[in-house]
């Protein structure tokens, strides 16, 4: 009876990785709640009328109201925003992962003289100012005609995407056995070939992981859109801050978090949408890397 009751029992060490683990689940949801905080309150006070929002003390409970996202998504140029944002987002991503990918595989198989010095050259690059850029990238694009255009936008995006992504995956593919691209050229594939037909392939959870931070970062990015576009080619983050800037009556908050809430739930959906190669690009990074 008593050696049954002792098996019964856990054993001391297995007690304390029991409560270890409920410990770390009760931090992991307290974390976690204390970052989806401020979008919680977000989507809330987009609900509020304008003198809910001011009340002190701030209401919970309240009666909802769609107006400022009615009164907000009628106007064209929201819309028009949201849609410049999906297509510089997206172009921007695609262009920055075939090229970075491409760089990353070269600095991680290619033996070149300075090849490491030339990487990390690339890298440093991201510490540049944005402003620094932004500015004569501008006057380029006067003078080429190319000013508030899409192409000019992705074009701009892709100098802090593609050290970005060429950093990521060279990791990724310096992880990868030789082996695999001198089998595919001992049976005739040329370096082209062995990347396309057997590295690709294989790094595809890696590649669509980047690619969803890329167009995440493209998505919300403000100054370069400030700066390169007037009207036609304008993203959602310039709308919002044309909204914070008009301040002759007081914040607009509830135009604020609506048009906030507005850019923040396709990002939402789309990642929802891709968890499942997200989550594998990057287990499959951890476990390589």
């Amino acid at each position: 009876m008593t050696i049954a009751r002792t098996i019964a029992q856990p054993l001391p060490a297995a007690r304390r990785r029991i409560k270890g683990s409920h410990v770390r689940i009760v931090a992991g949801v307290l974390i976690s709640l204390l970052f989806l905080f401020p979008i919680f309150w977000m989507v809330l006070t987009s609900f509020k009328q304008q003198v809910d929002i001011f009340t002190n003390p701030p209401k919970l409970f309240f009666t909802p109201t769609i107006a400022t996202y009615l009164e907000y998504l009628q106007r064209a140029d929201i819309v028009r925003r949201l849609i410049n944002t999906v297509i510089v987002a997206v172009g921007a991503g695609f262009l920055s992962i075939v090229v970075g990918a491409m760089a990353g595989y070269a600095l991680a198989r290619i033996k070149l003289r300075g090849a490491h010095t030339f990487g990390v050259l690339i890298l440093l690059s991201r510490g540049v100012p944005p402003i620094a850029l932004a500015v004569p990238m501008f006057l380029v694009a006067r003078k080429l005609g190319l000013a508030d255009k899409h192409i000019t936008l992705i074009l701009a995006y892709c100098t802090f995407l593609i050290p970005y992504v060429m950093w990521l995956m060279r990791s990724f593919f310096v992880s990868l056995p030789r082996e695999l691209e001198e089998s595919a050229m001992i049976d005739g594939c040329s370096r082209y070939g062995a990347f396309f037909k057997i590295i690709v392939p294989i790094s595809m959870p890696g590649l669509l992981s980047t690619l969803i931070f890329s167009m995440i970062l493209a998505w919300e990015e403000l100054l370069f859109a400030l700066v390169l576009t007037n009207r036609f080619a304008s993203t959602i983050p310039v709308a919002i801050a044309g909204i914070a800037g008009d301040t002759v009556n007081g914040a607009n908050w509830a135009a604020l978090t609506a048009v906030g809430t507005i850019t923040v739930v396709p990002v939402v959906i789309f990642a929802l949408l891709v968890q499942k190669w997200l989550i594998q690009g990057l287990a499959d990074g951890a476990t390589k890397g």
